[in-house]
């Protein structure tokens, strides 16, 4: 059993150093970046924070229910002040008490009472109450007091107010949506153009190891050759000079794909300790026919459709703005909960309807209007331009890729052709008929315009990806790269 599980754990280990090692596809990166990119999660949340808005407008119609509680204390109580009324209260009740006497007089004696004792009367009233007014205004509430009530209010009719808030956040809704989308097709482009570079210094770093073989082996042939005193040592030294360039230029292109994997693992959200290996080359058939873009192809393009999200958020400006000037009508309640020690009472309930009207503020309403309407021509005018833009681009993109096509082919042609040549050479050699140096130039002559071929490969791919990405369909590429 010990034996048996010790097969079994090497087993296990063997299968996961495997799939470690496994090569990963553009398709693969795509998906990891669209699981880890930061970029991706902002944009995740920007439409979350939208998707929430547009719930909260959407609810906007139901009314508003307020606690309201207010604690006051005052520097001194509320008085009544009783001087301002000081003159009318004495002048009025002496008319009254000299009224009072009279109807009296009048009642006993069946007669009026003379004017003099009319002027007592009056006299005497005057003396008593000036003489007991009050000199202090008596307080009318407590210093502090407390209140607390509910109150209510439902909007009846806001001018179309809350329906283009809607309107409005649904048109936010949207460009956040299409938000997600640029930023996916960014993203997705920027891996597409990486990725291949690797595969570019993947099929260098091939084609330099051929070359350092090969270097390698003229060095033996030098060393042999020179034993047997057939070429002069300068010719050894100089094949070691030759080894020694070829694997200082591979390793500078190990250099150069481990800092292009560094700038992919940033792209795809991961950390630089991850293992992901990407070990493929370019590949190259030469006949993707690119039929041209279809009517309307731009409409694909995110970042076409994120300005159509923009034209549709300034036309619904414009209604909010028109609806400025239309009057706000609410349905509006008050119950009291508390209330104590107040100099007024208040009634424990009250119902309304109050009018919010704004009559005159200059011409604001107007020139808000007159913007939006600008806001609303200038997003248009950026459609037309990027409709434009796109199209160019699009001619432009396929006149590139039928250069490139006709470079690769060519290049392809002449790397036979060296190949050819440096076979010849190395036959010529082993008949002592060339020496090891004419074969070293013969094999990095092939190797340079195996690197001219490939960069050519990579220009081909980088165009495609280009028209892939202008039309709209960045992943496209994956089509080509991974079969």
């Amino acid at each position: 059993m010990k034996y048996l599980h010790i097969v079994l754990c090497i087993f296990l280990f063997s299968r996961v150093a495997a799939q470690q090692q496994a090569s990963v596809s553009l398709k693969e990166c795509f998906s990891l970046a669209h699981q880890n990119n930061t970029s991706i999660k902002q944009a995740g949340a920007s439409l979350k924070a939208r998707q929430y808005n547009l719930e909260a407008e959407r609810q906007s119609y139901l009314p508003k229910i307020d606690l309201l509680a207010n604690y006051n204390y005052l520097s001194k109580p509320l008085e009544i002040n009783l001087e301002t009324v000081r003159g009318g209260v004495i002048e009025g009740t002496s008319q009254q008490n000299v009224q009072l006497a009279s109807s009296v007089i009048k009642e006993v004696t069946g007669s009026e009472p003379s004017q003099a004792f009319k002027d007592a009367v009056y006299g005497t009233s005057k003396t008593i109450i000036g003489t007991f007014y009050p000199s202090y205004n008596p307080p009318l509430s407590q210093q502090q007091y407390f209140t607390s009530s509910l109150g209510v209010r439902q909007p009846l009719y806001l001018g179309g107010k809350l329906n283009t808030a809607r309107k409005l956040a649904e048109a936010e809704l949207n460009s956040g949506k299409v938000n997600v989308s640029v930023v996916s097709e960014e993203l997705d482009f920027a891996i597409a153009l990486q990725y291949m570079r690797i595969l570019f210094l993947n099929s260098l770093l091939r084609n330099q190891q051929q070359v350092v073989s090969a270097a390698e082996k003229n060095l033996g042939y030098a060393e042999s050759l020179v034993k047997n005193e057939i070429l002069p040592p300068y010719q050894k030294n100089w094949m070691k000079v030759a080894l020694l360039q070829s694997k200082t230029t591979q390793q500078n292109l190990q250099i150069d794909k481990k800092n292009a994997m560094l700038e992919l693992y940033k792209l795809l959200g991961i950390s630089n300790d991850t293992i992901i290996v990407v070990n493929d080359t370019l590949p190259y058939g030469g006949n993707y026919a690119v039929a041209g873009p279809a009517e309307g192809f731009y409409k694909n393009n995110a970042g076409f459709r994120f300005l159509e999200s923009k034209t549709a958020y300034a036309q619904t400006s414009v209604r909010v703005s028109k609806s400025l000037a239309l009057p706000n009508v609410f349905a509006i309640g008050n119950i009291n909960l508390y209330q104590k020690d107040l100099p007024v009472t208040v009634p424990p309930w009250l119902l309304g309807v109050e009018m919010v009207w704004n009559i005159f503020n200059g011409t604001q309403t107007q020139k808000r209007i007159k913007a939006s309407k600008e806001l609303v021509e200038e997003a248009r005018l950026a459609e037309e331009n990027t409709r434009q833009v796109l199209s160019v681009q699009a001619q432009v993109v396929m006149n590139k890729l039928e250069g490139l096509q006709q470079q690769a082919a060519t290049l392809d042609s002449a790397r036979t052709d060296a190949r050819i040549t440096t076979r010849m050479v190395e036959q010529r050699m082993e008949n002592i008929l060339s020496s090891p140096k004419d074969v070293n130039e013969a094999t990095l002559a092939e190797a340079e315009i195996d690197k001219l071929y490939y960069t050519s490969v990579l220009g081909y791919y980088l165009a495609l990806a280009e028209y892939f990405h202008v039309t709209g369909e960045t992943q496209k590429i994956v089509e080509l790269i991974d079969n």
